[in-house]
């Protein structure tokens, strides 16, 4: 038996998927706080296009940290999934993968369902911004 630790696989469509369902319930709830807060700092309801410039920021803003500090989201550290690039992940790197998930998404998730035809199992995002998303091996069980 090797103790060399195993080579990340490429992230199937379906797991990306399910992290991405994590992300957007993580979302809902932060845009929920959002919107608590300000109906009760307003006394009344918030409406406008303000109000959805602030929560499209905040939208950006997570995905924007989780990508930058950590390399993987919510969903993503749930189902072991990790971004990965051959060059340093900076603010332009997940600008540009934003802008290609939102394209992905706004087009039917075409964007998406590509990953399931590019044969290195790239999204729009992952093309955009040179960028993949593997699958980490399970860690060993303790004894």
């Amino acid at each position: 038996m090797s103790d060399a630790p195993a080579t990340p696989t490429p992230a199937g469509f379906f797991v990306r998927v399910f992290a991405m369902i994590y992300d957007t319930l993580v979302m809902l709830g932060i845009w929920i706080l959002t919107v608590v807060v300000l109906v009760s700092i307003a006394g009344d309801a918030v409406v406008g296009a303000w109000v959805q410039s602030l929560l499209f920021v905040e939208l950006f803003a997570f995905f924007c940290y989780f990508w930058l500090k950590r390399g993987q989201t919510v969903g993503m550290m749930a189902w072991r999934l990790r971004l990965v690039s051959d060059e340093t992940v900076t603010l332009k790197t997940v600008l540009l993968r934003f802008i290609g998930a939102l394209l992905g998404g706004a087009c039917v998730f075409v964007g998406y369902v590509w990953i399931l035809f590019d044969r290195n199992q790239r999204s729009w995002s992952d093309i955009m911004s040179h960028t993949y998303v593997v699958r980490e091996p399970k860690p060993p069980k303790r004894s």
